[in-house]
């Protein structure tokens, strides 16, 4: 039996709906992942139809949650390379260049960013050479 990811899907609030809509956009479809719903308040990004990641602006008066990190997957070292760029490009803060990060195993190759909101983002591929 194949188990399904762990993960269905998260959401996380952010400060300024448009500017992370227009951060989001840019670096989630240099993973190949695109904006697949929105409203006033909200947007959802994945693969098809369904949203496995998604913003939101909290209602007014709630305080922000403590900055979280969010590991995307990256088919590529080439596609994690790209997020990097488009992230940068896209107002973000680099936390970590592309590289092996071998203290976590001998293949993975990631990189890391401050989103607009202080979020700890990062893509990620786990294939060999």
């Amino acid at each position: 039996m194949t188990h399904p990811p762990l993960l269905d899907h998260i959401g996380i609030p952010v400060s300024s709906f448009a500017s992370s809509l227009s951060f989001y956009t840019s670096v989630l479809r240099s993973l190949g992942y695109q904006l697949v719903t929105q409203s006033q308040v909200g947007a959802g990004f994945g693969l098809g139809r369904k949203p496995e990641f998604s913003i939101f602006e909290p209602p007014t008066g709630k305080n922000q949650p403590s900055p979280q990190h969010i590991a995307f997957s990256a088919v590529s070292r080439d596609a994690v390379d790209g997020f990097y760029v488009a992230a940068l490009t896209a107002g973000g803060t680099s936390n970590g260049p592309p590289g092996l990060r071998p203290e976590y195993h001998p293949n993975y190759y990631g990189a890391f960013v401050i989103d607009p909101d202080g979020n700890n983002i990062e893509a990620v591929c786990h294939a060999r050479l």
